[in-house]
Formats: C-alpha cells, structure tokens, sequence
C-alpha cells in the first residue's frame, strides 16, 4: 500500500500514536498516572530515533531560505491558531477525556518533565505531524505519487479528509480541525514545509508555556 517514500513519513507519526495507545492500555491496567508520564519522553525519543533514521528521505525538508514576509505570516498563523486553540473548548467542542499532562510532583513542578514536554512539543511534533499530514496525507490523497503534487494544486476532497482527521486526532476536536486547515491553507501559499512546521512549533511552543503559567493541564 506504501511505498518507501511514504514509509518515511508514515512510521514516525505511528510510533507516537503506538505510544497513546500503549499508555491508554496501561492506565487501563492500573498504572497510574504518575509512572505514565515518563513515556512521553520515551515516545519522543522513539521519533526522534524514527526521523533521524528517514532524514534523507525527507527531500521536502530541504532548506530554502523564506523571505521576511513568508516568515512573518508563519508567525502570525501560529499565534492566530494559538489563540482559537485555548478559546475554542467548550464542552462540544471536546472529545473524550482532556486529562492532559501534569509535571507536577508533590504540588511541585517536576522541570526535567515540563521542559521535555515543551521541547517535544515545540521542536520534535511539529516536524512529525507537518511530515504526516501535511506532506504525506494531503497529497498522498490526491495521487499515489505525492512527491510530485504541487502543494496548490491538491484536491478540495485532500483537503477536507486530511483536515478532519488532523482535527479527530486532539481532543479538542474543532480546534484541531480549525488549525489543520489554516496550517494547510499556509503550505499552500508557501509551498515550504518549513513555514507550517514553524507555524506549528510557535502554536505549541507558546501553548506549553501558557500552560505552565496558569497551570492549566489539561490544554497539554
């Protein structure tokens, strides 16, 4: 079904998924809460390990310098899906059980995990998803040889399946499907994989440390 090319940008985003799943099994089992914390860092270990194995396979990753403008709109679409992301969550909005992540031992910020947690998600997820779904998915959708589909020139159908999918993947499902699109329509304009991944880092980077100052834990 896959050929290597999509193998690449397929496994990496598996391993993490595995891991939910593996810990949803074991606090299922009766691991608690605590102990399962620690796989996050494993999990982001294990991605890191998957893309560094693919990377020259990542031939959309190679680097192409953006022009200050391509920048500052990679910086706005990451603070305008930030915002909507912490503003869209009222109860229909949600799906599932926003347990979210708490480094806190003892009342007390354990940073060995907060600081893992925000690297994870600025530096290593973004990179993962953008390769997924963006590069991967939203072309792959359109013809099995997705390297040669033009960012622009995808399918409306890519669009909507891939977007809806990246939206069902998060709890808070609608925030999610909002904030595919608008890192879709950015790749689109942009045609650089670079700028949805730095999108997504500023959303995610931001995101954790709003989190940690008003320790709201179940945004994580």
């Amino acid at each position: 079904m896959f050929d290597r090319a999509a193998l690449a940008r397929v496994v990496p985003f598996a391993i993490y998924m595995a891991f939910i799943v593996v810990a949803d099994l074991l606090a299922r089992a009766g691991m608690d809460a605590q102990s399962l914390r620690w796989l996050y860092p494993v999990k982001i270990a294990a991605v890191i390990l998957a893309l560094c194995l693919f990377r020259r396979r990542y031939t959309e990753l190679a680097w192409r310098p953006p022009g200050a403008a391509t920048l500052a709109l990679a910086l706005a679409t990451g603070l305008v899906v930030l915002v909507l992301w912490v503003n869209l969550d009222a109860s229909w909005m949600t799906v599932g059980d926003a347990g979210g992540f708490d480094p806190r031992t003892d009342g007390r910020i354990d940073w060995r995990l907060a600081v893992l947690r925000l690297i994870g998600g600025a530096l290593v997820v973004p990179v993962m998803e953008e390769l997924f779904w963006r590069s991967f998915l939203l072309r792959w959708l359109t013809a099995a040889d997705f390297l040669a589909v033009d960012p622009a020139r995808f399918h409306a159908r890519s669009f909507v399946i891939s977007v809806i999918l990246f939206g069902v993947e998060h709890n808070l499902w609608l925030a999610g499907i909002v904030a595919g699109a608008i890192y879709t329509v950015l790749y689109m304009r942009t045609r650089n994989l670079w700028m949805p991944i730095f999108a997504h880092a500023v959303t995610n980077g931001l995101l954790g440390a709003w989190i940690l100052v008003g320790e709201r834990w179940s945004f994580w």
